[in-house]
């Protein structure tokens, strides 16, 4: 885990343990019209992996400490990665219907699908 010194963020990947099976149609907990899942961000989908970009506060041996997590506690993790801006940052001009809901984040919670409630 040393390797990971000096890096301000990193990536995780992991398991939506919770999730329900999934549905190639969702209804996205932003938006009250039906999308195709890889349209979406749903925790319920053929192969439920998620992604979190986090920051790294330290490491004490091979604990990583860690902020802004949107994971639920005791979520299996599958790997990580390190983030590094020149690779995983892209300027993007288009973000489908989200376009019209992206607003409402700092307002709306999870309706549950994400801790499997």
């Amino acid at each position: 885990m040393k390797d990971l010194d000096g890096f301000s963020h990193i990536i995780l990947i992991y398991h939506f343990h919770l999730a329900k099976p999934g549905s190639l149609l969702v209804k996205p907990y932003m938006h009250d019209e039906y999308h195709g899942v890889f349209a979406t961000r749903a925790p319920s989908r053929p192969n439920p992996i998620g992604i979190s970009v986090v920051r790294l506060l330290r490491i004490e041996g091979n604990v990583l400490h860690v902020e802004d997590v949107d994971i639920v506690d005791g979520t299996p993790l599958l790997d990580i990665k390190p983030y590094v801006p020149e690779f995983d940052v892209r300027k993007v001009e288009r973000i489908g219907w989200l376009e019209k809901n992206v607003h409402k984040l700092p307002y709306i919670r999870d309706d549950g699908r994400f801790s499997g409630g």
